[in-house]
Order: structure tokens, then sequence, then C-alpha cells
């Protein structure tokens, strides 16, 4: 947790649990988010912005997971300086009324693009747990002295940490993209692969990438 301001009003954020949203159109995380002000004053609403980043560099990982993300932070060797902190997601949310404190979900939408580096990152490591952090902004809309509506922004220092499971993004993913994954592909390559799965006779875009390679 972390204080925002020294000011009149201070919250602190924390972290307590990540689920995914079953009913959602695209893979969405939700986190539960609990935010404590002890001033005593009331808070209207707080409009908030967190950027969530991965921190590859605080857990440790085995030889599969190593070769795994190659791709992403090279040699084994050369972890010590490549495995810096990467964006996972910019999300926003409107915090409801409360004094004292409250709990609020901030969701998240995710991507299973293995060409966006997060996605590569979950794709790679196959258990135990990412650790996240999430750093704040936005602004706190409050009741003053005189019963008048007060702002105060919340600055960059503001952040929490959080673990959280791999096997939340994999159930997720799994829910969307059953069996498989998302890769992106060009037009071009899109209707060559078309053509030579009408020349060969195959029913999927699966079955022709596996005659390619095979």
């Amino acid at each position: 947790m972390s204080e925002v301001t020294a000011g009149v009003i201070a919250p602190e954020f924390e972290v307590h649990d990540a689920t995914w949203v079953r009913d959602a159109a695209a893979p969405t995380l939700s986190f539960a988010i609990g935010v404590t002000e002890t001033s005593g004053r009331e808070v209207f609403t707080i409009a908030l912005t967190a950027q969530i980043n991965i921190d590859p560099a605080r857990r440790s990982y085995d030889a599969q997971t190593r070769e795994a993300l190659v791709e992403l932070f090279g040699e084994p060797e050369r972890w010590a300086s490549t495995t810096n902190s990467f964006l996972l997601a910019h999300a926003t949310t409107l915090v409801p009324s409360f004094t004292g404190q409250t709990t609020f979900t901030l969701p998240v939408p995710c991507t299973y693009d293995l060409e966006v580096a997060s996605a590569k990152y979950f794709h790679g490591v196959r258990d135990g747990e990412v650790p996240l952090s999430f750093h704040f902004t936005g602004s706190v809309l409050y009741r003053g002295d005189e019963g008048q509506m007060q702002v105060v922004l919340i600055p960059w220092t503001c952040s929490a940490d959080w673990r959280m499971p791999v096997a939340t993004w994999r159930a997720m993913m799994e829910q969307h993209y059953p069996g498989g994954g998302w890769v992106r592909l060009s037009e071009a390559t899109i209707d060559a692969l078309g053509r030579r799965k009408t020349q060969r006779g195959l029913h999927t875009y699966d079955a022709t990438v596996s005659e390619l390679l095979t």
C-alpha cells in the first residue's frame, strides 16, 4: 500500500484478489481492490486509472520456462539485465462513494495475441505466480469542510503489488480459446493459407499450418 498525499485526504490501495469475468465477450480479468481513507471525510468518487505491469525479475524460473521465454528476455545469462518490468494493461474505473474504506473491482481486458509481450510471457510461464505492480493515478472527489466538493490528484507514487496465479490467466484463456491460442497474420498470409487449404483439401487453417510445418 502507498500513501497518496500528505494533505487533507490520503487514500491507500491494496489488491485483494484476481478472478476472470466468465460472461465477458473477450478475455477480462477482474481485480478486487480495497481502498482506505482515514480522514473521516466522505469520498464522492475516485476516477481511477491503473497501469498494471508484469515484474518478471521478482520470481524464479526453471530451465524449461527460461527456454520458452528466450524470445522475450534472451539467453539465461542475460536475464539479470533484460527481465525489466513491462506493461500488462491500462485500466480505468469509478470507485463508488464511501467513508473510511471500501472494496471495488477493476476490470482489465486481456489479449492472447502472441505478438504482445504480456501474452507471450503468460504463454511461456506454465505455473506458479506472476508478480504484478499497480501504479495508480486519477482524481479523488470528496466533501470539504463547508460541504462543498473538493478534488485532489493521485500521484504516481501510489502503487500496490500482487502475485497472480498463472492458473487464473490460463483458465480465462481456455474459456475463450479452448485448446488453442491466437496469432495475428497479415491479409496476404491468410489469403495464401486459404489457397493452400483449398489445394490440399484440408478442412481448417490449423490443419494447413500443421501440414506446412510437417
